[in-house]
């Protein structure tokens, strides 16, 4: 509720209000309100309502009034709201008095002022946090709509021979659909996830990859409700405040970007809040988390990207970003923050670059619950597609550790699943030199080798490949490599295009029967080959599967599947796990365990056609799968602490180990045998529905 009030009683009502002819002898006085004005710069006393707007106290204004518009600057060099003077009668704005606090403010469009909020109205209200922490004017808010209005997003792009989104093949109606979702999730979040969970595998493109990389480029163009918090190095020292602006206690899981490198678009700074939020809405659809228990959070240290710091629009810092341990120290406080206020949450770091990923990852997994989704999310789906590759062909898991990898990127996604492969084959019986054996890792200078001295981190080095052996030598290209090794797998999580040539697939087709092609880098257009290349020049008897969605490709007469190898069939579903065993730290084990439950969800005709990933319509059931595992593997290292969850695992054991086949035990759903622990897991499960309302008065059961 708000109410416009001149002054808080009659006694302090301007004279004109109650009597014209003493307004100069009021004027005269030294009284002023502080209640107001919010700087002792602007002190001049207002005497009347809202510019623009009629007034019952005086009916004197004339209605030709000319406005002038004065710029206010502090000392501390903050930018104060515009305001108003040059009245005939000296008035000028009153304050709005507002009786709430946080989001409230910011959902009320009587008062949001959006990124145009003071720093000390920020700050007052307890909206520090909530939005991005560029501070903007209504004058720039007003240029940006009519920009938009003019020529939208699209249009622009369109224009840009040079966008990357367009070269990626998105099209208007991916924009459209996109823009329209959004619009819904806004105002009705229970009928947006509903819709989106019973429409799952058709809109999962566009709430995910690749139109989520189309947002995050045009995000602060885009802004238009503030969603998750917004922490930046300008609030260092005070960030465990800030978490308590967020006004939900429980928040089960968090996902948290710095924006260096999103997707394959790199740094896009503040921007990459949207890859948390697109990757929050797939917890909620995928996985059954309750949209008021996840929180997106973007952590801004500034941007690299020159683009972004000439942009008018750009709502992050201008700044160049942070390095080395005041990057850390940011970073450290955001964890210690976040984990104060929520003890029990679960992080997921989310497209950090290459530097410094899988140092966060090391310095807070064994401390803390969390994960990197770059690192073992793709790492785990890229495994369970090796193993249903292998099953395909009708070979058992352990056939892995004899296969040859060539892997074009050694970035922090890059090495995460080279080190999973290699993890995999030590657990069926490789030794580590032998395993270590089986990779030729190339970055963008080339194939990787002791050449190159110590200018790599210790595990890239562990796989650097003798100089001139297999007679490649330093840098030699990924056809040279194909060719002379003849690889069963070819990788690619180099975000670099097309540089799988027609000669190089035809190379790796000639030295296996049933080659596995797995182009993972996102989005499409960065993808090392295409789905129909890889038909055509391996002859139809490849296996393919990419990071983005493409179409299945139809080559003489049969359909080949293209699939997709996205870390949405495993990070919903271990993050789902970890969270309802309560687990105290997410394990090597647990994320093998994701695995391998991602491989058995393939139905045994599907692998017969080169379907190597399950289809998402029924999304919630292979979370659901994935999540068992994930928490009978916390169990069996004594990690799960929740007493219901370990209760229903002790008695489903219990009933493996008796050969029962109860029906509480066991059900059948959708053609397929639910364990008791599946059925609980899906019992746990938001169901997006309308649930009765009741009014509880303020103060009552809080």
């Amino acid at each position: 509720m708000i109410r416009r009030f001149p002054f808080l009683s009659r006694k302090l009502q301007p004279p004109s209000v109650r009597h014209p002819a003493l307004l100069q002898r009021w004027k005269k006085s030294n009284f002023s309100c502080a209640l107001w004005a919010p700087s002792s710069t602007v002190r001049s006393l207002a005497t009347g309502t809202v510019a623009g707007h009629s007034s019952d106290d005086d009916p004197s204004l004339s209605d030709n009034r000319q406005l002038e518009r004065v710029s206010v600057q502090r000392s501390d060099g903050e930018m104060r709201w515009r305001y108003y003077k040059g009245f005939p009668d000296g008035r000028q704005e009153l304050p709005t008095y507002v009786r709430q606090l946080g989001p409230a403010v910011l959902a009320n469009p009587h008062i949001n002022k959006g990124t145009a909020f003071l720093w000390s109205e920020r700050e007052r209200f307890h909206l520090r946090g909530l939005l991005p922490a560029r501070m903007v004017s209504m004058e720039d808010q007003t240029d940006r709509v009519v920009e938009e209005f003019r020529e939208g997003a699209w249009d622009k792009a369109a224009r840009d021979p040079n966008d990357e989104m367009v070269s990626a093949g998105l099209t208007p109606d991916n924009i459209r659909k996109w823009e329209y979702l959004t619009g819904i999730q806004g105002q009705n979040e229970t009928l947006y996830y509903r819709v989106l969970l019973d429409n799952f595998e058709e809109m999962a493109s566009v709430v995910y990859t690749p139109t989520v990389g189309w947002a995050c480029m045009n995000f602060s163009r885009m802004f238009r409700v503030a969603r998750g918090m917004y922490f930046s190095s300008r609030d260092k020292g005070h960030m465990v405040s800030i978490a308590y602006n967020w006004p939900s206690h429980e928040v089960d899981a968090i996902v948290v970007t710095d924006g260096s490198r999103i997707l394959g678009l790199g740094d896009l700074g503040m921007n990459g809040m949207g890859i948390s939020i697109g990757k929050l809405d797939l917890y909620v659809a995928a996985a059954g988390f309750h949209p008021a228990r996840v929180l997106p959070c973007v952590v801004d240290v500034g941007t690299n990207n020159d683009k972004l710091l000439e942009d008018k629009n750009y709502l992050g810092l201008n700044q160049r970003r942070l390095e080395g341990e005041e990057y850390l120290q940011v970073m450290d406080e955001f964890v210690a923050a976040v984990k104060a206020r929520w003890p029990k949450v679960i992080i997921q770091f989310e497209d950090f670059r290459t530097e410094y990923a899988s140092k966060l990852l090391e310095r807070y997994r064994h401390h803390h619950l969390c994960f990197n989704d770059d690192i073992q999310g793709t790492a785990a789906t890229a495994l369970a597609g090796i193993y249903a590759g292998l099953a395909a062909m009708d070979r058992p898991y352990s056939d892995i550790r004899h296969l040859r990898f060539v892997v074009c990127g050694a970035g922090s996604a890059g090495m995460g699943v080279v080190l999973w492969l290699f993890k995999a084959m030590e657990k069926h019986g490789a030794g580590p030199e032998e395993a270590a054996r089986k990779f030729w890792i190339l970055d963008a200078d080339g194939l990787i080798t002791t050449a190159r001295g110590d200018s790599f981190d210790e595990t890239t080095r562990r796989f650097a490949r003798p100089e001139g052996g297999d007679e490649l030598n330093d840098g030699a290209n990924v056809e040279e490599v194909v060719t002379k090794i003849r690889p069963e797998v070819l990788l690619g999580l180099s975000g670099a295009g097309r540089i799988w040539s027609p000669e190089t697939i035809t190379a790796l087709a000639e030295g296996t029967e049933r080659p596995l092609i797995f182009p993972m880098s996102n989005p499409s257009h960065k993808s090392e080959c295409s789905a129909e290349d890889a038909a055509k020049y391996a002859d139809g008897r490849g296996i393919f599967a990419s990071g983005s969605p493409f179409e299945d490709v139809t080559y003489k007469g049969k359909v080949l599947p293209s699939n997709q190898s996205n870390n949405l069939y495993v990070f919903p579903g271990l993050a789902l796990g970890a969270k309802l065993c309560q687990a105290t730290l997410v394990t090597d084990g647990m994320i093998m365990a994701a695995s391998e439950a991602l491989a058995s969800c393939n139905h045994p005709e599907d692998l017969v056609k080169g379907r190597i990933y399950p289809g998402l319509s029924d999304v919630r059931s292979i979370s659901a799968r994935v999540a068992a595992a994930v928490m009978r593997q916390a169990h069996s290292e004594g990690i799960a602490t929740h007493p219901k969850a370990v209760a229903v695992m002790d008695r489903e054991a219990r009933a493996d180990d008796n050969g029962e086949e109860e029906d509480d035990a066991k059900r059948i759903v959708g053609g397929v045998k639910q364990t008791l622990l599946e059925t609980y897991i899906l019992n746990q499960m938001y169901d997006p529905v309308y649930a009765p309302l009741a009014y509880v008065p303020p103060g009552v059961l809080e």
